[in-house]
């Protein structure tokens, strides 16, 4: 497996690697929905703003993951959330997706980023480091359905500590029905 980070060479096979990965799990209006995010991302999201990692195997795009910044303008500390993730379906439960994560934070890491966050599954995140947070330690952009799934880690030495909010997006997330 070899780690790519050139989403815009890449767009269409991405955006439709999240279509098919959601549609397949979540049905074709999630599908349709994920996919034109993944698309609104690489298009539109200022490049210091978003990170993207791919995973591939021999041509075949196995999985994909987005990193974008969260402003909070009351605090210096550099955030980013980690969100969509997708691997296609018949490389699920193989590792692709941890494997995928943990290339990612590392990227992350030796760019000096503080913290990284993400809006779903503590079981599965947590295999990679994210642990529970508030959303008063941590303000999210948006109201949270699911606030049990806003979970974070420091990639720093420094541990989690409360961040001052209010918080910004990046222009793709900052719509409720994503939320």
């Amino acid at each position: 497996m070899e780690f790519s980070t050139q989403t815009l060479a890449h767009a269409a096979a991405i955006t439709e690697h999240f279509k098919a990965t959601f549609s397949a799990s979540e049905g074709n209006d999630e599908g349709a929905l994920i996919g034109a995010l993944a698309t609104r991302l690489i298009r539109e999201t200022p490049a210091e703003d978003l990170r993207g990692v791919s995973a591939w195997d021999r041509g075949e795009l196995l999985g994909t993951i987005f990193f974008t910044r969260l402003s909070f303008p009351n605090d210096s500390r550099c955030v980013f959330m980690l969100s969509p993730v997708a691997v296609a379906t018949a490389h699920q439960g193989k590792g692709v997706g941890q494997r995928l994560i943990s290339h990612g934070l590392d990227l992350l890491r030796k760019e000096g980023v503080d913290i990284v966050v993400t809006y779903g599954d503590p079981a599965y995140y947590g295999r990679v480091g994210f642990l529970p947070v508030s959303e008063v330690d941590l303000p999210a952009p948006q109201p949270l359905s699911m606030p049990e799934g806003w979970i974070a880690q420091s990639l720093t030495d420094v541990p989690l500590a409360p961040i001052k909010g209010p918080s910004r997006c990046v222009a793709a997330f900052d719509d409720p029905a994503l939320w």
